[in-house]
C-alpha cells in the first residue's frame, strides 16, 4: 500500500492504482471519455486517448510538481503523490478538450438515439460548456448498417472503446483504428462495410460508446405497423433476462424482477397473445440436453462422435465460432435458441390452432441482445417466404415503446403470460445469466440419465462473474466435465484446446458473449461499466429461479403436452426438423478483414 493525497485527502491505495482509480476510491469522480472498465470482471481499457481526465500533479516521486498534467486513467500512483484534480489549469485543460471534440460533433442532439444517455453531452452539461469557441472542417463519413448495428462515424470521438471490446473482450478483431491524423475513424480494415468484416454483432460495441457512433437498428415502427394492421395477428415473447433489467428503464433498482407487469404491459401495447421464450428454454433443455446424452452414450460405446458438445443459444457465439473455427462446425449442439425455436412452434403448431396462416402471424421478440436481430435472418430459420420470427426488439426499445405510449410500467397490475406457450420453469429463467443454461440442462441431463431425483437442483458451480469455470459433475458414477464461458476472447481459448485434442477430456461446455450472460447484453439498459448492475440482475436471475414451484425443464407440464400432442419425442424427426439447424463455414468473412 502507498499513501497519496488527492484533492486535499489523503488516502492509503495498492500499488500500480491509477489517479483515476485512487480517485474513486476516494469517492472523487474524475470525468474521462476513453476510459472503461467492467468492475469485478477483469476487464479494464486505459488508454489516455481522450485526455478529458488531465489532473494536476502537484507533488511527484522526487517530491516536486509535474510540469505537464496528468492523464488520470494511465498515471499510476506513486508514494507521496499528491493530485488536484480540479485546479484552474485542469479545469481549462479539460473544457478546452471537450470544446475541440465538440468542434468536430453533429449538434443533432434532438434527433440522436444516446439523447439523454450520452456521455458527451453530459460533460458539455457537467462543465457549463454553451458555445464552442472553435469553427473549422467537420469529418463526415458514410453511414453504415448490419441487421443489428447502426454506425455513423460523424459522432466518433475516437475513444476506441468498441475497438477494445471487439478486440480484446470478444476477439472478433472486426474493428481498429483507420487513416492518420483528422481523418482517422474507427472502422473494419480498409474501412469496408461492418456487415462484410468478422463482426459477429454482438452490439457489446454498441453497450460502451460513450455517443451515438454506434447504436442498435431499430424495428419500434415495423412491429407498430404490424400491431395496427388488421389482417395480422401479433404475437410477443419476452427473454428471461429482460425482466430482470426493464424496471431501470422506469426508475425502479437494478435487479428488480417485473415478469407480471411486463405482460401486463404487452397486452396494453395491443399484442393478441403474450408468450414467454421461458417456455421454450425449457423445450431447448429437452432437446439439447437429449443431444447431449445421445452424444455420450455413443462416446461410452465406442463410436466416434464429436465431443465437448457446445451450446448454441448465443447467436453471437454461433456467428464467432462459424467465422472462426470453420473445422469444428460439428462440435456445437444443433438445437435452435430458444428464440428460434418459439418461432418455429409459433409458426408450425400455434397458427393453425388460432386459426390464422402462417404469413399472417407476427412473431415478435422481446431480447436483451442485438444479436437476435441478425440471427431470426438466417435463411435457416423460417421456410423460405416467411422467418419463423419476423421482428426482434431490445429491452430499450421496448422500453421506448412503452413511454410513446405512455405505459408507465410502475403503474400496472401483474398479469400472468398466455398459454401454451407461456408456462415455464426456474431452469429456464436462469438461461439470462452465465451458466444458466448448464445449470439448467445438468438438472434434466442428470434424471433423465440415471432415473433418480438429483441429490441437490443449484449447481452453483456453475455460477458467477468467472471468465472460465470448470467442474466435474458426478452423473451417477460418471464423471463428466463441463466448462462454462462468457465473452468470446475466454470462448476461444477453449475452442483452442478443443482443437488441439480436447486435453482437459470436456464432454460439454457452455458458451455466451456477453458481460456476465445475457443480463449483460447490448440490449439491455446502459450499465456503464458498473458490474454490480449487472451483478444484481443476475442475483434476480437466480432469486425468480428458486421461488418456481417447478426448477426443471423436464417437469413443465406445458412442454411435456405439446411433445403428447405434436413433437412425439426429443430429437424426434419432426422436433428434429423444425427445432435443430445447422452451421456454415463463414470463414471468407474473416479472410476479407485480414
Amino acid at each position: 500500500m502507498i499513501n497519496v493525497t488527492i484533492d486535499n485527502k489523503a488516502i492509503q491505495v495498492p500499488e500500480g492504482t491509477t489517479i483515476l482509480k485512487a480517485a474513486r476510491m476516494a469517492g472523487i469522480d474524475i470525468p474521462t471519455l476513453c476510459y472503461f472498465e467492467l468492475d469485478g470482471m477483469n476487464f479494464e481499457n486505459k488508454p489516455g486517448g481522450c485526455r478529458v481526465c488531465m489532473v494536476e500533479v502537484t507533488k511527484d516521486f522526487n517530491g516536486k510538481p509535474r510540469r505537464n498534467l496528468a492523464p488520470a486513467c494511465a498515471t499510476d500512483c506513486v508514494e507521496g503523490m499528491e493530485v488536484l484534480t480540479a485546479s484552474p489549469r485542469a479545469l481549462n485543460a479539460r473544457k478546452t478538450v471537450l470544446e475541440l471534440i465538440l468542434s468536430d460533433h453533429p449538434n443533432d442532439c434532438l434527433q440522436c438515439e444516446k439523447s439523454g444517455d450520452c456521455e458527451l453531452q453530459s460533460l458539455a452539461a457537467r462543465m457549463g460548456i454553451r458555445e464552442i469557441p472553435f469553427k473549422g472542417e467537420q469529418t463526415t463519413y458514410k453511414k453504415d448498417t448490419t441487421l443489428s448495428v447502426y454506425r455513423d462515424m460523424d459522432k466518433c470521438v475516437y475513444c476506441r472503446r468498441c475497438e477494445t471490446m471487439c478486440n480484446k473482450f470478444q476477439t472478433a478483431g472486426a474493428l481498429s483504428g483507420v487513416n492518420r491524423g483528422f481523418p482517422s475513424v474507427v472502422a473494419p480494415a480498409f474501412e469496408q462495410k461492418l456487415g462484410d468484416s468478422s463482426c459477429i454483432n454482438c452490439g457489446q460495441c454498441v453497450q460502451v460508446c460513450p455517443v451515438g457512433a454506434l447504436t442498435l437498428v431499430d424495428n419500434i415502427k415495423n412491429v407498430m405497423d404490424a400491431l395496427a394492421d388488421p389482417t395480422k395477428k401479433v404475437v410477443v415473447q419476452t427473454a428471461p433476462a429482460v425482466r430482470v433489467a426493464l424496471g431501470e428503464e422506469f426508475g425502479m433498482q437494478p435487479g428488480e424482477i417485473v415478469t407480471g407487469k411486463m405482460a401486463a404491459a404487452l397486452r396494453r401495447l395491443g399484442f393478441d397473445r403474450v408468450f414467454d421464450t421461458d417456455w421454450s428454454a425449457d423445450l431447448t433443455i429437452m432437446e439439447e440436453g437429449t443431444e447431449l446424452l445421445g452424444r455420450l452414450k455413443k462416446a461410452l460405446a465406442g463410436e466416434p462422435v464429436k465431443l465437448p458438445m457446445f451450446t448454441s443459444c448465443c447467436p453471437a457465439w454461433v456467428a464467432f465460432y462459424e467465422k472462426n473455427f470453420p473445422d469444428l462446425l460439428e462440435y456445437p449442439s444443433t438445437a435452435k435458441s430458444p428464440q428460434g425455436m418459439f418461432g418455429a412452434v409459433a409458426k408450425n403448431f400455434l397458427a393453425p390452432k388460432m386459426g390464422v396462416k402462417r404469413e399472417d402471424l407476427v412473431v415478435v421478440s422481446i431480447m436483451p441482445c442485438l444479436a437476435k436481430k441478425s440471427e431470426l435472418a438466417r435463411q435457416e430459420l423460417g421456410n423460405g417466404t416467411d422467418q419463423d420470427v419476423n421482428f426482434s426488439l431490445t429491452t430499450r426499445e421496448l422500453a421506448h415503446m412503452l413511454k410513446q405510449c405512455n405505459i408507465d410500467l410502475n403503474q400496472l397490475p401483474e398479469e400472468d403470460f398466455d398459454n401454451p406457450l407461456g408456462q415455464s420453469t426456474g431452469a429456464a429463467v436462469i438461461f439470462g445469466a452465465t451458466g444458466g443454461v448448464m445449470e439448467a440442462a445438468l438438472r434434466t441431463a442428470y434424471e433423465v440419465h440415471t432415473g433418480k431425483t438429483l441429490p441437490r437442483i443449484d449447481f452453483e458451480e456453475t455460477r458467477g462473474f468467472q471468465g472460465i469455470k470448470e467442474a466435474t459433475i458426478d452423473f451417477d458414477g460418471f464423471p463428466l466435465k463441463i466448462a462454462v464461458a462468457y465473452s468470446l476472447a475466454n470462448a476461444r481459448k477453449l475452442m483452442e484446446q478443443v482443437r488441439n485434442g480436447n486435453p482437459n477430456g470436456y464432454h460439454f461446455i457452455e458458451v455466451m458473449a456477453c458481460p456476465g450472460g445475457c443480463i449483460g447484453g447490448a440490449g439491455q439498459p446502459y450499465h456503464h461499466g458498473k458490474s454490480d448492475i449487472i451483478r444484481k440482475r443476475m442475483e434476480a436471475i437466480y432469486r425468480e429461479d428458486s421461488g418456481k414451484p417447478i426448477r426443471k425443464s423436464h417437469e413443465n407440464p406445458d412442454i411435456i403436452a405439446i411433445y403428447k400432442e405434436y413433437y412425439g419425442e426429443p430429437c424426434g424427426h419432426l422436433s428434429h426438423e423444425q427445432l435443430h439447424t445447422h452451421y456454415f463455414d463463414r470463414s471468407d468473412k474473416l479472410e476479407a478483414t485480414k
